[in-house]
């Protein structure tokens, strides 16, 4: 928690002191094309490794070339576009006969979810739709209409800590409401996103 806390407030401080240095670029993107990579190799998904792969060349190319100017629009582009993506998979996920994005993520760690425990998931996943939906259209808004310093402090601040206390609180909730659900802890949830999905199990 102490390494994540650091990490948001570095990338902070590089974002307003050295946003546009080469280095700078590539403390802040290299960290998350590593998780994608990983999270792909794991899983095996091709187009997901060479989406990752073309990140990488890109983000060589720049440090090679000495950086790129004024790269607001970048850092942006990957804030406001990777929460949009999320929430449209969250969306995507909703759709009827299709487990929702959470209820995977819960079949990897209690191997069986009965009704109660799908409809509990796709509602979380409703409420993780809406937050990375809000927060993409906060994204632009503040870039828009703020100075860059603040943005920064939503992109590299507030959102991890949006993100911990909906984690947090979820956790902690989901056993007043389902307390079917088989213990298990917050590293055994993240771990889930990252191993395969299985096939689809409900008890009746």
């Amino acid at each position: 928690m102490l390494g994540a806390a650091a990490y948001a407030l570095l990338a902070h401080w590089l974002m307003v002191h050295a946003a546009d240095r080469p280095w700078a670029v590539a403390a802040l993107f290299g960290p998350l094309l590593l998780a994608v990579a990983g999270v792909a190799g794991r899983r095996r998904h091709g187009p997901t490794l060479a989406l990752a792969a073309a990140g990488a060349a890109l983000l060589a190319w720049i440090v090679a070339r000495g950086g790129l100017g004024d790269v607001s629009r970048l850092y942006l582009a990957q804030h406001a576009g990777a929460h949009a993506l999320l929430g449209a998979a969250c969306v995507a996920s909703l759709r009827p006969g299709r487990l929702s994005w959470i209820g995977q993520a819960a079949l990897r760690v209690h191997g069986r979810l009965t009704p109660a425990m799908v409809a509990y998931c796709a509602a979380v996943t409703r409420v993780w739709a809406a937050y990375f939906t809000l927060m993409a259209a906060l994204s632009l808004a503040v870039y828009a209409a703020c100075a860059w310093p603040v943005w920064s402090l939503l992109a590299n601040v507030a959102t991890p800590a949006a993100i911990a206390v909906l984690v947090v609180g979820e956790h902690l909730l989901r056993y007043r409401l389902h307390p079917e659900f088989e213990r298990a802890t917050l590293a055994d949830a993240v771990r889930a996103f990252s191993r395969p999905a299985a096939a689809p199990e409900a008890s009746p």
